[in-house]
């Protein structure tokens, strides 16, 4: 009787040092987004937490932050450079001022369809790594918005019936938009969008129909024109000490999540690009194809865009958009 009670303790002892080794082994990650639930990015990277979680055996748990619940979109990734938060999803273009192949994929009419964009990303992937790394960070997987167009009260014949009227920037490329055409700029984030429109600070903006919709930019503004500029990405990083403190395993598992998250978003956006389109119309939108002059008139200013990036980007610039324009 007390050789079996002696057992039953050892196995106890085992169990419970088992238990604590299990439990010390498991690793939390913080992943903030700027954008809500709903967000079909936001729904692919709580997807990609699960897929985490189930590849690693339960290692590794991420913990989504949507909707700037955690860091506000422009703060996400200096959070995730000093380590305040483990991952983090940022619009690339939003920090084109800090590294100008940041703003590529925000530049007017480089890149206007997904075959162009994926060819745009894969240019530029290497370099953005490099980038990254020698921030002390890792790019885990991006995914691009669906085509840009121009949110308006009134529908738009031409650049110039823009002119004087208040326009929402997310990013410099955008704000240099709206200098090219004459409209005032104004610095409004997603999360602050429908509030921004509602009092008034904001008239007009280019986004997708995306954004459109989880913003209910209908309720403001009346008119899409699908100008299908350009289509910017979402990249989701992690901070480098925090990967290489994974084992080997966990991080293969990470990885092929971040793969799979990857090609599933791409395919996502793309699909839902006409539903939201339909939408936006469903809600009382007119989504319209912009006319021959709109069209002229923003080439014209991506066309000033392009030289103005190239001029600032250097070699390094040059060198991803000529790799670019071979792929096409």
């Amino acid at each position: 009787m007390t050789l079996t009670r002696r057992t039953l303790g050892a196995l106890a002892v085992l169990s419970l040092g088992g238990f604590a080794l299990s439990a010390a082994a498991q690793t939390k990650w913080d992943l903030p987004s700027a954008y809500p639930a709903s967000n079909f990015h936001t729904e692919n990277l709580v997807q990609f937490a699960k897929d985490v979680d189930a590849a690693t055996g339960g290692k590794l748990k991420i913990q989504v932050h949507d909707n700037a619940s955690l860091f506000k979109a422009p703060e996400i990734k200096r959070a995730v450079q000093g380590g305040q938060a483990q991952a983090g999803e940022l619009l690339m273009v939003n920090f084109q001022n800090e590294w100008p192949v940041w703003g590529l994929d925000g530049i007017p009419f480089l890149a206007t369809s997904y075959a162009e964009s994926k060819k745009l990303y894969q240019a530029s992937k290497a370099t953005v790594q490099k980038k990254l790394a020698e921030q002390g960070m890792v790019l885990l997987y991006a995914v691009a918005w669906p085509p840009q167009g121009i949110f308006t009260k009134k529908q738009v014949g031409s650049a110039a019936d823009l002119k004087g009227i208040k326009w929402r920037a997310y990013s410099p490329a955008t704000a240099r938009i709206a200098e090219l055409v004459g409209a005032q700029p104004v610095t409004v984030q997603q999360a602050e969008l429908s509030q921004a429109m509602a009092t008034g600070v904001v008239e007009s903006y280019m986004s997708s129909g995306s954004t459109g919709y989880d913003t209910k930019t209908y309720e403001h503004l009346k008119f899409f024109a699908d100008t299908q500029a350009w289509l910017p990405k979402n990249a989701v990083i992690a901070n480098k000490k925090a990967f290489d403190a994974l084992d080997k395993a966990t991080q293969d598992g990470l990885l092929k999540a971040a793969a799979d998250a990857e090609a599933r978003g791409w395919a996502t956006s793309e699909r839902k690009t006409n539903e939201y389109l339909d939408l936006l119309r469903k809600n009382g939108m007119t989504v319209y194809a912009p006319s021959a002059q709109l069209m002229t008139d923003m080439r014209k200013v991506g066309d000033t865009m392009l030289k103005e990036w190239l001029d600032k980007a250097g070699a390094e610039g040059k060198a991803v958009v000529d790799a670019y324009r071979a792929a096409k």
